[in-house]
């Protein structure tokens, strides 16, 4: 028998976002519409809301000034720009400064400036002569220890202890004594600090910093460079708590080294931010530690920032917590794929290892509200009848809903969902605090005179979905910055496409009139500069993306389920769920006529080649009337097959001419099934074997089909259909030969179904090969969507087998058969249907109950055996009929000895 578990692996697919490549970045699991960027005090970038690294990095790294640099354009007076500065200070050669001091440079820019530059700031560019000597060397010397984790190879870097230290020591204290700038005695002192650091000379930094920096009384960026480096010495020294002050006090007054600062805090003291806070003094500090205990603590803001805020309701650092907040916020209102958490959509995974199959079935773990037994009740009800409440809900979102049931509509996009993704823990699940967030930006706009608040007001407003009052807000904005204009400009298509209560075809045309480019490539290359430009393998959603899932959803809900289909995918994708109502919605979005131009520009772009797109629509319709066992009507389907070249799978090829993939349909082999074709007679036959890896001839053998010259040892759908109508007909009668073709009936139809050998044939799938259309789902909806189908492809879902049907069949066969041995084989044949039914039973009826539950072990056995007890009182009608009547003959023999299951049933 076959092996058959309930997936917990395969469940937290369906929920969570799993990506099984090292380069999956979950900050691309949403669609950042509010570009956290244009904070004004760049320096604070790094700490914008990222769970990809551990500092956000999604903007441009020169957009952070360097205050060293800016020190020297000072001191250089202005007669170098902030570029060439930095030129001179990080990249020129050494002998093009020693050139100079002789007067004899080549190099361009110093040839610029001339012979005099030297005589003007002798003293800046001889320090920077010592500087670039020193650097190759300033770094600390690794020491190995016992208890180091990683293995190193032989040390071969230059480091401090790689010059003489007295010589150094001597050099820079002379240097020292000798300039006469402060700002360059001050950087020599520093560079006393650093390499007394650097060689593990704790005291003697410590006194250099004491003795060479602090009494210049200077306090810019040479002295915050040399307060950094004595932080580093006092943590050395064990001075934890002084080392984290000043460490903060680097973060603080730095724009360039903020991110070392604060991982140098980390490192210093465990307890690190509650200890600033303590120390804090002025507003500045109380704020900054504010913001420090903000950002390593995320769950709420709004406290934190209500502190800020009394403290100082202009800050900078305020705007970014701000920004933050947003972030987090988007996670849940704008990810790239919202996943129904409703129980009635979960599945079952069946196990195709032969090997396992005395393994029992396994339920998984759920939370349900409902307790077993009404769940057991619920099911039978569902069964005898009545549509569910999802699917009236679901047939009532049609085109005639008046615009405020549509705006109403509690899945209308955007909304909060909780996305349980892997980055939070179950101690920082996220919580929504829009409102909250909300009312803070209101309040903040009325005291500030920067537009940020006011665009941050109007974005929550667009997430609370009051757009016509986000619009007057960002209306009533006024301002020459730049990248506000731009998220007011953008924001303001959002609201005015995300407010429109229904997508009609004279919408359509105001989209392709006002915001076309939104929905085209070029558009969305443009808005990958407002986020980090993703991966090779992807591109980063952005607002055209979002766009699109928009109106995916809107066209969901309105009940156009073919254009909501073709928004997010393309025709051929229909191969990975061909359910009925779906792809009639998609055929008749096809075959309209007079297409708007959004229609036929936007969404019929999606229809990709599927060969004869005809007969590409009537492969499917035949093959659900054929799991229905309506053959004369899949046989009139496919007889409208003409030109079907096969499934349409793809080629994937690399052009070095384009830089980009060539996508070719595959083309099958002239024996190999396609969809169509080549369909072995063992499709009537019968399981010897239960594997679905193992070639057909070992796991299938043949029927006696002498009766029946029809069924040819190769057919296609419209020849197989033909056999079942004259095998349907011939079953009409009541002898032996009727209850043969009964039998070949039930054969097929349990042959095809997702426990069956041949489970692909009629599922638009070229082999039987594991995967998500063999799953038994746990759903009464006819579409178990629930807001667009996006997700379509990675959650394929196909309509439930009839496995009374199955039975019916397999009934007559059993009825009209006079062969003892031959009604022993029907049986076990229907016992397998039955097992299938089964099968659906359990998966709509998991156990609730919790892996924490200190009773889980008992309440787990209590579980199984009532469930043991559903299955023997119900489903196991015709293995006790098999054991009470058949059990003498050799087919129960042969069973006992290939079938574990059933031979543990018979001993029993």
């Amino acid at each position: 028998m076959k092996k058959y578990i309930l997936s917990l692996a395969a469940a937290s697919l369906f929920y969570i976002p799993s990506k099984a490549c090292a380069w999956y970045d979950p900050d691309y699991e949403y669609f950042n519409l509010f570009t956290q960027t244009i904070i004004k005090d760049k320096s604070y970038l790094p700490f914008l809301h990222t769970y990809s690294e551990r500092f956000y990095t999604a903007f441009d790294h020169s957009h952070i000034p360097d205050e060293n640099i800016e020190a020297w354009v000072k001191y250089f007076h202005n007669q170098l720009s902030y570029p060439e500065a930095n030129y001179l200070v990080t990249k020129m050669n050494i002998n093009d400064l020693n050139d100079l001091k002789k007067g004899n440079s080549n190099n361009p820019l110093l040839k610029k400036l001339g012979n005099s530059f030297y005589q003007k700031y002798y003293e800046g560019i001889d320090y920077l002569i010592e500087a670039k000597y020193l650097e190759p060397f300033m770094a600390i010397n690794y020491i190995e220890s016992s208890d180091s984790f990683y293995y190193r190879e032989k040390e071969i870097d230059k480091n401090a202890t790689s010059i003489s230290y007295d010589k150094t020591i001597a050099a820079l204290t002379s240097l020292y004594h000798a300039a006469k700038n402060p700002e360059i005695k001050q950087r020599y002192g520093y560079q006393l600090v650093r390499f007394n650091h650097y060689t593990r000379n704790y005291d003697e930094a410590f006194q250099a910093f004491k003795k060479y920096v602090e009494p210049i009384q200077l306090k810019g960026a040479v002295y915050y460079m040399a307060l950094d480096q004595f932080a580093g010495v006092q943590r050395g020294l064990n001075m934890k708590s002084d080392a984290n002050w000043n460490f903060f006090q680097v973060f603080m007054k730095s724009k360039s080294r903020k991110e070392s600062a604060f991982v140098s805090m980390t490192l210093s003291d465990s307890a690190s931010f509650d200890n600033i806070m303590k120390r804090a003094g002025n507003n500045e500090e109380k704020n900054m530690a504010y913001f420090l205990l903000g950002y390593s603590d995320f769950t709420n803001p709004i406290p934190l920032m209500e502190k800020m805020y009394d403290i100082d309701p202009g800050s900078e650092v305020l705007k970014v917590m701000a920004a933050r907040s947003i972030n987090e916020l988007e996670r849940s209102y704008l990810p790239t794929y919202y996943y129904d958490n409703n129980p009635t959509s979960r599945k079952k995974t069946v196990d195709t290892d032969p090997a396992s199959a005395q393994n029992k079935a396994k339920t998984e773990t759920q939370k349900q509200d409902l307790s077993f037994w009404q769940k057991v009740v619920k099911f039978f009800k569902n069964l005898f009848g009545g549509s569910t409440a999802d699917e009236k809900s679901k047939s009532n979102n049609q085109a005639d809903l008046s615009d405020d049931e549509l705006l109403n509509n509690p899945n209308r996009l955007p909304f909060y969902t909780k996305n349980n993704l892997y980055y939070y823990s179950s101690d920082d699940a996220p919580i929504d605090f829009l409102n909250d967030l909300e009312k803070f930006t209101a309040k903040a706009k009325e005291k500030s005179t920067d537009e940020y608040w006011q665009i941050a007001n109007a974005y929550l407003k667009f997430l609370q979905k009051d757009y016509k009052e986000s619009t007057e807000v960002l209306n009533n904005i006024k301002t020459d910055n730049p990248e506000y204009l731009e998220e007011i400009n953008r924001m303001k298509v959002l609201n005015d496409i995300v407010s429109q209560p229904k997508i009609t075809a004279e919408f359509e045309d105001q989209l392709m009139a006002k915001y076309s480019e939104y929905f085209t490539d070029k558009k969305a290359d443009q808005d990958s500069t407002l986020s980090r430009a993703y991966s090779y393998y992807d591109s980063t959603p952005s607002t055209a993306d979002f766009l699109k899932d928009i109106l995916a959803n809107r066209y969901f809900l309105q009940g156009e389920d073919g254009k909501s289909f073709l928004m997010n995918n393309k025709l051929s994708d229909l191969q990975y769920n061909p359910n009925s109502s779906l792809v009639k919605s998609v055929e008749d979005f096809y075959r309209k006529p007079n297409k708007t131009k959004f229609e036929q520009q936007i969404i019929a772009k999606s229809i990709d080649t599927v060969g004869n797109i005809d007969a590409f629509f009537n492969i499917i319709y035949g093959d659900r009337a054929m799991k229905l066992a309506d053959f004369e009507k899949a046989k009139g389907y496919y007889q409208k097959t003409e030109g079907f070249t096969g499934i349409p799978r793809f080629d994937y090829d690399w052009s070095h001419n384009t830089n980009s993939p060539k996508i070719t349909l595959a083309q099958y082999e002239p024996n190999q099934y396609n969809g169509f074709k080549n369909i072995s007679d063992l499709i009537f036959g019968y399981n010897i074997w239960e594997s679905y890896e193992s070639e057909a001839t070992v796991s299938m053998k043949a029927e006696d089909y002498s009766a029946f010259p029809f069924i040819k040892k190769s057919m296609n759908k419209f020849e197989l259909a033909d056999a079942l109508i004259q095998l349907k007909k011939i079953g009409t009668g009541k002898d032996e030969i009727a209850s043969k073709a009964n039998q070949l009936i039930g054969n097929l139809l349990y042959n095809t179904s997702i426990l069956g050998y041949y489970r692909q044939i009629f599922v638009m799938d070229i082999d039987n090969s594991n995967g998500g259309k063999y799953d038994f789902w746990n759903t009464d909806k006819k579409n178990p969507y629930q807001y667009y189908y996006k997700n379509f492809t990675g959650t394929p879902y196909i309509e439930p087998d009839n496995f009374d049907l199955v039975i019916s069949y397999y009934k007559k066969a059993l009825d009209h058969s006079n062969n003892k041995e031959q009604k022993a084989r029907i049986l076990f044949q229907m016992a397998s249907a039955e097992q299938g039914k089964y099968y659906q039973f359990e998966v709509k009826n998991p156990s609730n109950i919790d892996y924490s539950d200190p009773q889980w072990s008992e309440k787990t056995k209590s579980y199984d055996n009532q469930m043991a007890d559903i299955k023997n009182q119900k489903y196991r009608t015709y293995f006790t009929q098999l054991k009470s009547q058949y059990s003498d003959t050799e087919t129960a023999q042969f069973l006992m000895g290939n079938c574990t299951y059933f031979n543990y049933f018979m001993k029993r």
